[in-house]
């Protein structure tokens, strides 16, 4: 490997024990090793660049002090775990992150025992930290938790239930909230400007955990350590105690968290002293240290392999305009010709699109945070109130929220239309963020219009469709990355509710696809036909309600029927053998076949890759239909 950076005190480390034999001089100089290691690995893989570097002095901190793994470090969705990684057996894998059969680019229980809890979506680390806690204190063979929650994160309402609980309890348990003023997108609500303003509050008094730390510091440290007593009270009338110690916490901070002579020392402390529930309030710079990551408006959050020197990223050009992109510029054009319209996520604005819509209607979007529970709800009033509320939320994220589906949406036959980005197979983000679930989750809901777009102008249609509709609930799934290169219009056309479409007449074999894998069967008809098998292809469009008349006919016009969707059992094709058992259709000559993503979860890999482990390539789409239609399949060397 070349260009690798000189990293004498990292070399020297095998493991998180070798860090509490350091004196503190050298746990510095390891912090430096450690930066330039995780720069170099993610050059080359890419990666979360921004929150790791942010965190390094920090996690060096936590593994001198901290007895890991018996003492039980959980990272909030993880994204910042590369130096964590680097340190804990793992460096001579670090340049395999978010690639094939390499390291989780999140932590993960199945990878070592220093990822005690595996992560990918946030606010879940208080959690589970209280869980080690009461098994700790039930006799199980765990020490301590520490849960490194961001200023993101902990907006969300299930670190507060958490913290609630944990403040009852009482039990001896460590938060460190690790606050560099800015999440994924800059942080919201009445937490961000909160935690902003421990920095200059009146004067005041730390709790009594706290006290005692402060006269261990050399000279000038002490008085940093004096100024942070003083912004933890007079926070609110009365000269009452921050919202953390309402809340039953210990509060010390706010501390540098790139100054090794104030973490360490207050660890300690904490560590020694703590009887009960402590939040240590750290900052950070993300990106520290790297200065095109520092520069960048992200900073460095989410990067693709990159030039060291300049940190210019490798991306390739797109052949076509990405499915986020199309969302966004299609609803934009809706919100154009109807003020009524509005757009909500969670956190996301640029991921799902609707920062397009921002740009020109700034009044009409609202980011709600790291909160989708409360997006949900939030859309369902604006929607009972005669507002036309767009809900855009990842599918795997979507899945936080679907309590509030189920009972603020669908019960109450509320007219919100959701934007599910990131149906199916993600790619190097592994099974945490792939949107597996969300069809059969939806579909199953009494009053809910489920579609998914086979292509970007399909995607652009259920964007106009959903605008107009307004009898209830509907939503709409697309994948990440590129369309297929089709040339779209200024806007899109109305679709009939439960209306396919049949792309490709045939006579022998019908492929019944549901959403983006569309081009693949397109792919797997022509192989057949290469054999001298007519198909059919049909773009299914809804999974509820079902084009009836379409798959009728398809049933009784050819020997096998095949659906084929991005998405897990239970599902489309569930909804189609369903549908057809209650008429007694199963019965019938035409062999039929579903084919979804297999019953586990797959690994991170490229989104080819994987679509290819879960059997569902063109090859493998072909090699069914064949087998439904009694056809044997011809060796040949035709390219699918």
């Amino acid at each position: 490997m070349t260009n690798l950076p000189k990293t004498p005190f990292l070399d020297a480390v095998a493991g998180p024990s070798d860090l509490r034999r350091m004196n503190d001089t050298a746990l510095a100089n390891l912090a430096d090793d450690v930066r330039a290691e995780v720069i170099s690995a993610v050059s080359q893989t890419g990666g979360h660049l921004g929150s790791s570097l942010g965190v390094v002095e920090l996690t060096v901190a936590l593994h001198a002090v901290f007895d890991t793994p018996r003492d039980k470090l959980i990272w909030d969705v993880s994204h910042q775990c590369y130096p964590h990684k680097v340190l804990t057996g793992r460096r001579d894998r670090i340049r395999t992150l978010r690639q094939e059969g390499g390291l989780s680019g999140f932590t993960k229980r199945a990878e070592s025992d220093y990822d005690p809890f595996g992560a990918a979506h946030s606010s879940t680390s208080i959690s589970a930290a209280l869980g080690f806690t009461v098994g700790r204190d039930m006799g199980m063979a765990t020490g301590d938790a520490i849960a490194v929650i961001g200023d993101g994160s902990i907006s969300a309402g299930m670190a507060y239930e958490a913290m609630n609980n944990a403040g009852h309890e009482g039990r001896r348990l460590f938060v460190i909230l690790n606050d560099n003023e800015m999440s994924i997108a800059p942080p919201v609500g009445a937490m961000s400007k909160y935690l902003s303003s421990l920095y200059a509050s009146p004067v005041g008094d730390l709790h009594k955990m706290a006290e005692g730390f402060e006269a261990a510091l050399p000279g000038p440290f002490r008085e940093h350590a004096r100024r942070a007593r003083q912004m933890v009270t007079g926070m609110q009338p009365g000269n009452q105690g921050t919202l953390f110690e309402e809340l039953g916490f210990s509060y010390i901070g706010p501390i540098d968290g790139h100054d090794m002579s104030q973490l360490l020392p207050v660890l300690r402390a904490a560590k020694t002293r703590a009887t009960g529930p402590v939040l240590i309030h750290v900052c950070t710079t993300k990106g520290k240290g790297y200065a095109p990551a520092e520069n960048s408006a992200d900073c460095g959050h989410g990067v693709s392999k990159f030039d060291l020197s300049t940190g210019a990223q490798a991306k390739s050009k797109p052949n076509a305009p990405a499915y986020t992109k199309v969302f966004g510029t299609a609803l934009t054009v809706e919100a154009g010709h109807d003020p009524s319209i509005v757009a909500v996520t969670a956190a996301m604005p640029s991921g799902t699109g609707v920062n397009i819509m921002g740009e020109r209607f700034p009044g009409r979007v609202f980011d709600v945070g790291i909160a989708e529970q409360h997006g949900v709800t939030f859309a369902a009033g604006m929607a009972a109130s005669g507002l036309k509320p767009f809900c855009a939320i990842y599918s795997t994220f979507l899945q936080r929220g679907y309590d509030q589906v189920v009972h603020d949406v669908a019960l109450q036959n509320l007219p919100v239309r959701f934007a599910i980005d990131r149906a199916g197979l993600v790619g190097a983000d592994g099974p945490t963020h792939a949107g597996a679930f969300d069809i059969g989750y939806m579909a199953a809901l009494p009053n809910m219009v489920v579609m998914a777009a086979g292509d970007e102008l399909e995607l652009m249609h259920m964007v106009r469709t959903a605008a107009e509709h307004d009898a209830g609930p509907i939503a709409f799934r697309y994948p990440r990355g590129e369309g297929v290169g089709i040339e779209l219009p200024e806007r899109g056309e109305l679709i009939e509710i439960g209306k396919g479409r049949i792309v490709q007449e045939g006579s022998d074999v019908a492929i019944l696809s549901f959403g983006a894998h569309l081009s693949e069967c397109c792919k797997a008809a022509e192989a057949m036909q290469a054999q001298g098998v007519s198909v059919t292809i049909a773009d299914a469009r809804f999974a509820k309600p079902l084009d009836r008349d379409m798959i009728r006919q398809l049933l009784r016009n050819h020997r096998a029927l095949i659906t084929v969707e991005q998405g897990s059992r239970g599902g489309f094709g569930a909804m189609v053998l369903h549908d057809l058992a209650n008429d007694g259709l199963l019965d019938g000559r035409c062999q039929i076949r579903t084919m979804t993503l297999p019953d586990r979860y797959i690994d991170q890999a490229s989104p080819d890759a994987m679509y290819a482990d879960a059997g569902l390539t063109a090859v493998d789409i072909a090699a069914t239909a064949l087998q439904a239609a009694g056809v044997e399949m011809k060796r040949t060397r035709a390219r699918v």
